[in-house]
This record gives structure tokens, sequence and C-alpha cells, in this order.
């Protein structure tokens, strides 16, 4: 689920939108987590992130744990779980229909975030005490409507909790930290096959990575990538025979010496933006 944000010159406010609601729910027949999220942090603004503004609820949350980095391709949607501890004041039922809660993730300067992000359905809670809770909800991303390349990078983790029937609501950022990464892949071939041994092969290949702005892969360019090498008789690449640059559309091509019958592949190290990624080996035969 996003929830686009730009900054807007009016009050100090979020600009909302892109938050689609159920169809079924559109007719105000029963409460959308979702719309209310939307109207929950549209309704906080700028003070909502920055947590000096008085919480309308009684609640609030620690202990979140997320991933360290989440990687989106293209095409397929990208759930990722969450646990928080959740404080609530007695008054509150959390088991209420009138009650939800959830996880967010945000993009930029927690006081005005370029996007952020949550979940489709609410968090499930299971009270610890009178007063806690054990909660688990979902970060749900489609790339294809919610992500744009300038998305890659550093996010933040918040949740938010609302009661439906009166609007009252807080949000608490700043709980955590992780990354969005656009999918990378790489491949190699080296060639010829077979080849005599001390002759030269040449090894080619293509690093590419998801782009959230075309919903499409392009070559990552002007990147190292380390050619690695392991002889037929081991399971693992021991060596780095040498570091090669992605050329302007990503490219790879590189040359070598035949020594022995075994594998090359490329082993991308990964960026802020980007995941680490090896290519399938190539095996080739020395005569």
């Amino acid at each position: 689920m996003r929830i686009r944000a730009t900054v807007a010159a009016v009050s100090g406010a979020l600009a909302l939108s892109a938050l689609a609601v159920p169809a079924a729910q559109a007719d105000g027949s029963a409460p959308s987590y979702r719309a209310e999220v939307a109207k929950v942090l549209q309704a906080h603004g700028k003070t909502a992130f920055t947590g000096n503004a008085p919480a309308d609820l009684d609640v609030s949350f620690s202990n979140f744990k997320i991933a360290s980095a989440i990687v989106v391709g293209t095409t397929n949607r990208v759930s990722t779980t969450v646990t928080y501890t959740m404080t609530h004041g007695a008054d509150i039922d959390i088991n209420s229909d009138d009650f939800d809660n959830g996880p967010i993730i945000y993009k930029g300067s927690i006081g005005a975030p370029d996007n952020v992000l949550g979940g489709d359905l609410p968090a499930t809670c299971t009270a610890t005490s009178a007063t806690t809770a054990s909660c688990k909800g979902l970060i749900d991303i489609d790339p294809a409507d919610e992500l744009i390349n300038a998305d890659a990078g550093a996010w933040s983790g918040g949740a938010l909790a609302v009661t439906y029937s009166n609007d009252d609501s807080t949000v608490q950022g700043g709980l955590a930290t992780t990354k969005l990464q656009r999918y990378a892949r790489l491949t190699v071939n080296a060639s010829p096959e077979p080849v005599k041994k001390g002759k030269t092969i040449t090894v080619t290949g293509l690093l590419s990575r998801a782009n959230w702005d075309t919903g499409k892969y392009a070559g990552y360019t002007v990147q190292p990538v380390g050619l690695q090498f392991r002889k037929k008789s081991v399971s693992t690449y021991t060596s780095t025979l040498k570091t090669v640059k992605s050329d302007s559309k990503g490219n790879l091509k590189t040359t070598t010496t035949a020594t022995a019958d075994g594998y090359f592949r490329y082993n991308f190290a990964g960026t802020s933006t980007t995941p680490a990624v090896k290519a399938t080996g190539d095996y080739v035969d020395v005569q």
C-alpha cells in the first residue's frame, strides 16, 4: 500500500494521493483500513512525524523489527513482515472492530516524507498484559504503482493506530531503519567452449536491475564486478581473477587465460540501492 507524499505549502500538511479504496468499501458500508491510514496521515500532517504533536490515542510502539533490506523487482508484489510491541491505555480495547493499528515505512525526512508504504490490512496483535500487546503486520509493495527509482535507498520504520468511530489516532516514526533495493540480475558467458590450455577465454555478461520508472530491467552502468573461477573438482569459488566495470549499458567483457576445466562467474557486491548478485557459473572444458 502506498501513500505518495509530496510537500505541500498548505498548513504544512502532506498532500496524499494514489491510495486506492476497495470497491466494496467505497460506499462507506464498512471502514477501510487503507483509507483511514491516508486520512490519519493527512490529518496529522507534518507534525505527526516530528514526534512533537500530542497523540489523540494513548498508544505507543517499540521493539520494531523489520528486514534490513527489502528487494523489489518490476512486477511482483512484495510483502515483508514487521513485528513490534504496542503499549496502550487500559481503556483501549485492542480487539474491538473500532480499533486498528499497523506498521509503515517512509522515505526521506521524518518531517516531510517523500513516500509512505504500509499494509493492505491492519496488524494482528496478541495481548501480553492489560496494556501491552505483541503485534505482527505486513508492508505490502506493488512496484508498478508504488515505486519510482528515486525511492531506492534508506527508509525508516513507524507505526500508527486509529479508532474509526471518532477518528482518534496516533502516528510514531523513527522506530527502525531499512532499505528498499532494486532487484538485480547478472549473466555470464565464457567462450570458446571447448578451448585449448593456454589460449584466451573471453567472458561476457550483463548486470541489470529493476527500473521502477519504466517497469523494465535496464543495465546498471559503471559498476565494479568481480570475475571468479572455480575448478571442476571443487565446489567453491576461491579466487577473484580480476575486477571489471560495466559499460554504459551494463555490459561486461574481459579476457583470461585457460588453465583448467572449471566454471566462470561474475560476482556483484551490491550497493545501497541494489542488492548483491552472483551469476550462475558457466563451464569451460579446457583441453
